[in-house]
């Protein structure tokens, strides 16, 4: 395919992954319309263990091997584009751009197979999914499919930019994210009484009010770190004080030491507050991906590369969402790269859009940055291109 008949070919395929949104662990058929793209190509697809997405192979089979990740699922949000290709499944949407994500890679895939003589490594393509869940770069890790991978990049659309730029940073550029529940017990009574009980919503919005100190009074200002109530149920009549009071949040943080040390207060808290109440808190936590952390040496190059290709560099804001690209990076080296794909509003946004002209020129940096890794890596190993 020449250049032209690619960007036609990844700006349909755009179309069709935005048309048809699935959910996390269900992206069945799009993962079907990839399988269909890249054995159309030519392009070897691995035999894993994956009842979504896929991973794939281009290059000499052997070392050095660098990888390029996307994902591929949609979120529970009804689309309010006028988009003459939005949505066509009522409460699904990719609002957050892995349909863009997904075609931009099976662009660079294309461009990549063109290559496949010049290039002296393997490129391994890994279309994963429930990014959102999170966990579906466990899906991968456990597959196998991160086997002898030297080093890893990884692409998100940014609505916060204009097409050709591009925005990397070194360390963390999204949080680690935490969710937990507690659920106060006490003893329930008539309205009318409340000496004859023990009334869990008191416990509870004591306790939300106290665990916001934590970042206003435990932990360093300068540091960026986020506790959220997002979830508050209670009771079913309004003469009965209820026996339980269920609440849940999350906690996002940049540092592995803030991670810990949260999560101790806030069980803490719940536990002191409920006691001071003659209550109980019981407290259930759920660890997600931890923040990302970019490779320094490969955010270098990641600009540098970029520079070449006349990409605007700028530097990525730093973000509290999650990302479980994270997870690779505690493995292997990785970059997470943000690509610009015009001014929108933000992910997770019903309105949200990218502009399919970002496409071909992402596909073109992806590829070119995915050739030139494996050169860095055999240049640092002291191989020649004839080994």
């Amino acid at each position: 395919m020449n250049e032209q008949l690619i960007q036609r070919k990844i700006t349909e395929e755009f179309y069709w992954f935005h048309e048809h949104p699935e959910l996390s662990y269900k992206e069945v058929e799009t993962t079907k319309r990839l399988r269909v793209n890249l054995q159309s190509a030519g392009i070897k697809i691995l035999q894993i263990p994956l009842k979504t997405g896929l991973v794939a192979e281009i290059g000499t089979g052997s070392a050095p091997i660098v990888a390029l990740r996307c994902d591929i699922d949609a979120l529970p949000v009804q689309e309010k584009t006028e988009l003459p290709y939005r949505s066509k499944i009522d409460g699904h949407m990719h609002a957050c751009g892995h349909d863009f994500h997904a075609a931009a890679i099976l662009g660079a895939a294309y461009i990549l197979k063109q290559h496949e003589q010049e290039i002296n490594g393997t490129i391994r393509l890994i279309f994963q999914p429930a990014e959102e869940a999170p966990g579906g770069a466990l899906k991968i890790i456990q597959s196998g499919a991160l086997q002898d991978i030297q080093v890893i990049f990884g692409i998100h659309s940014s609505p916060l930019f204009p097409i050709g730029d591009i925005a990397i940073r070194e360390g963390a550029v999204t949080a680690a994210v935490d969710r937990f529940s507690i659920t106060f017990t006490g003893k329930g009574t008539h309205a009318a009484h409340p000496q004859e009980g023990f009334d869990p919503i008191v416990a509870a919005a004591a306790f939300i009010s106290s665990v916001q100190s934590i970042i206003s009074r435990n932990v360093n200002p300068f540091d960026a770190n986020l506790v959220s109530i997002t979830h508050f149920e209670s009771g079913s009549n309004w003469n009965i004080i209820p026996e339980q009071a269920f609440l849940e949040g999350t906690v996002r943080t940049l540092t592995a030491d803030d991670r810990t040390y949260i999560q101790k207060r806030i069980l803490d808290l719940a536990k002191y507050t409920a006691k001071s109440y003659n209550e109980r808190a019981d407290v259930q936590w759920f660890s997600g991906p931890p923040a990302t952390a970019n490779d320094e040496n490969w955010v270098a190059f990641a600009k540098e590369e970029a520079e070449k290709q006349q990409l605007k560099v700028r530097v990525s804001p730093f973000s509290l969402g999650g990302e479980d690209f994270a997870f690779y990076q505690e493995k292997i080296k990785g970059v997470f790269i943000q690509m610009g794909t015009g001014t929108s509003y933000p992910n997770h946004n019903p309105h949200f859009q990218v502009d399919p002209i970002a496409l071909y020129p992402t596909s073109q940096y992806t590829s070119r940055l995915a050739v030139q890794a494996i050169e860095k890596i055999r240049q640092v190993s002291g191989s020649g291109k004839n080994d």
